[in-house]
């Protein structure tokens, strides 16, 4: 449950996180919510279209993930350059947390995070620490409404899983669970 409620949160905060730095850059710089698959913002500073993919933080993905946001990125210069020959496309990998060094990496897309990212789409130097302070005020508000949430949800999903693959001793049906996940679906006659 932990896991599953982690990664909700992430999505959540991931999502928000998408949105505000789009708005932030679409302020500074005229940036846009790209149309391209792949790609969340598309602004131009000093001649260079710069396409960006945002996430949370540094450690988003496996290999077939990364795989996956090389070809966005070449697809997505592709598709630039066949309007315009002469565009200079910068492809970023933006993290909204985390560290990282500026350089261009193998698979020529830049990845900045944190600190790096913010001051890249805002050009305030200090805009990261601008935007955790109130979030740290409203984390302490939300954080009894969490918890009392997710103490009822772990009491519901205990109750329903004891009905459902308990005994009424209490020990686990471990033959129910494994022919609920591993056994043969019966066929509809």
């Amino acid at each position: 449950m932990d896991s599953h409620l982690s990664s909700n949160e992430e999505t959540i905060f991931g999502d928000w996180l998408e949105g505000l730095a789009i708005f932030i850059n679409n302020k500074v710089f005229g940036g846009w919510k790209s149309g391209i698959e792949g790609i969340d913002l598309e602004f131009d500073n000093e001649k260079i279209r710069y396409i960006v993919n945002i996430k949370s933080g540094p450690n988003w993905g496996n290999s077939s993930q990364i795989r996956k946001l090389i070809m966005d990125f070449n697809s997505a210069k592709r598709t630039l350059k066949t309007s315009n020959s002469k565009l200079n496309v910068v492809a970023v990998n933006g993290c909204c947390y985390g560290r990282s060094s500026i350089t261009l990496n193998k698979h020529d897309y830049y990845k900045y995070c944190g600190q790096t990212f913010w001051k890249f789409i805002s050009d305030e130097e200090n805009l990261y620490l601008d935007i955790i302070k109130p979030l740290k005020n409203q984390a302490k508000e939300k954080n009894e409404e969490f918890h009392n949430l997710y103490i009822q949800t772990l009491n519901q999903f205990t109750l329903k899983f004891s009905q459902e693959y308990c005994f009424p001793d209490g020990k686990i049906n471990w033959d129910k669970i494994l022919i609920l996940n591993s056994g043969e679906k019966k066929k509809n006659i």
